[in-house]
């Protein structure tokens, strides 16, 4: 409880915002089999309010029910999850099945969540997340990458003939795009959240080394302009100051920003693929929307992330433990959710069925698998009172008249923080 406490300092924002996809509210039947062992009703704790009232959910739910004619799931979202279920999982009162919040160390699992068996946990692809003491607690509700998300008739229109390979030719496509009048890049930098990308998101994968922020905890100044903290927030102050980015820095036009991109109005995003079926929705057709891995640098390949999605658990406080278990396996293993926001096959091929997630493998990435954050470096976070899970502090140094100035600062709060912990040679 005490960790819950200093948790509610740093949390991060929802990565997925609002979306409109529509899910039919009464699919057909899932299997033939039809049981009635299962019975009562549970509740589904979710950061996707949008699927709720699109019917999405309840479209799985109607699913689940045809399986398990007297059994019932409802859902409630929390529109800041992150900070809400942590009050909620402190009060008991979380439902029965939830997303784990990903800034709770592994050490607090078995609190606030029941362990899954080996069967459901067999084919669980991120095997250092969501565990403790040989125990998993979660499931991964989807695989994801981060890369370039653009507009093909923007760059048409710009004279842009190829993806850029390297930063260099990034930076001239932006140009490109700005003197054709549209806005080269949507940095979302007034919704705060989508600027994890420019910082310790990037920082994680660019170096090849997955570990790199776990590191962190063994350094007394991290932050230094050479090297890969320096590189990546100079990227992005580079596009804020040669006007690369939108004019209206400090309005949070996340919804707004999906809308320009599929109009061509704007080029590009940095985000995960799960952007791309945002932008569908909002009017763009399939064929003008494309997906290619962020060229950082100017070397001829480059690292992308592979990465998790939210674990769901099933709570300890639940009352329908069994009912809860089987929803969970449901949820993950059998409705199209996966395929609905364009993620990775469960079991890690790499054969997607969105057409976007195909041509950026055609790129061919050199694909990192992400490790879990570890306790020590959750900890020394909360310590230094950073919101690494937020994007506040990418906000601030992007701002910052001068970088230098800036990451002396954090790496002085760095400093003060381990100096109250122990010392850990291990990530």
């Amino acid at each position: 409880m005490r960790t819950i406490l200093l948790l509610l300092l740093v949390l991060l924002s929802s990565s997925c915002a609002n979306n409109n996809k529509q899910t039919d509210s009464t699919p057909p039947p899932v299997g033939d089999e039809v049981k009635s062992d299962l019975s009562g009703t549970i509740v589904m704790m979710t950061n996707r309010i949008d699927l709720i009232e699109n019917g999405t959910f309840q479209g799985y739910a109607d699913q689940f029910k045809q399986r398990y004619p007297e059994a019932n799931v409802e859902f409630e979202g929390l529109s800041n999850y992150a900070t809400d279920i942590l009050v909620r999982l402190s009060t008991k009162d979380a439902g029965d099945v939830l997303l784990l919040p990903v800034n709770l160390p592994s050490k607090e699992l078995d609190y606030f969540f029941e362990p899954l068996d080996e069967e459901t946990a067999a084919s669980e692809r991120f095997t250092s997340f969501a565990t403790y003491n040989g125990k998993r607690y979660g499931l991964s509700t989807g695989t994801t990458t981060v890369g370039i998300v653009y507009n093909k008739k923007a760059f048409e229109k710009a004279g842009i003939a190829t993806v850029p390979k390297t930063l260099d030719e990034f930076y001239e496509a932006c140009a490109k795009l700005k003197q054709a009048g549209i806005i080269p890049l949507y940095m979302n930098y007034g919704a705060v959240w989508p600027l994890r990308e420019w910082g310790n998101s990037l920082v994680n994968y660019m170096t090849g080394n997955p570990e790199y922020l776990n590191n962190m905890v063994n350094e007394d100044n991290p932050w230094q302009l050479d090297n890969e903290w320096g590189k990546s927030i100079s990227i992005a102050r580079t596009l804020i100051g040669k006007g690369y980015v939108e004019d209206e820095l400090f309005s949070n036009n996340w919804e707004i920003s999906k809308t320009k991109l599929a109009k061509g109005q704007a080029g590009m995003y940095l985000l995960g693929n799960w952007t791309i079926g945002q932008v569908l929705d909002v009017g763009a057709a399939p064929d003008d929307i494309g997906f290619f891995p962020f060229p950082y640098d100017n070397s001829s390949t480059h690292y992308a992330p592979i990465n998790p999605d939210w674990f769901m658990g099933v709570s300890k406080y639940t009352k329908n433990k069994e009912l809860a278990m089987a929803w969970l396996n449901f949820f993950v293993k059998e409705t199209s959710y996966r395929d609905d926001w364009g993620f990775l096959p469960a079991d890690g091929s790499l054969n997607p069925s969105m057409s976007q997630y195909r041509e950026f493998l055609s790129y061919k990435p050199k694909l990192l698998d992400a490790t879990v954050q570890s306790d020590a470096f959750i900890e020394l976070a909360n310590r230094a009172k950073m919101s690494f899970w937020s994007g506040d502090y990418i906000q601030e140094l992007l701002a910052a008249p001068d970088l230098q100035k800036a990451f002396d600062e954090l790496n002085a709060k760095w400093k003060e923080a381990r100096a109250g912990a122990p010392q850990t040679s291990q990530p």
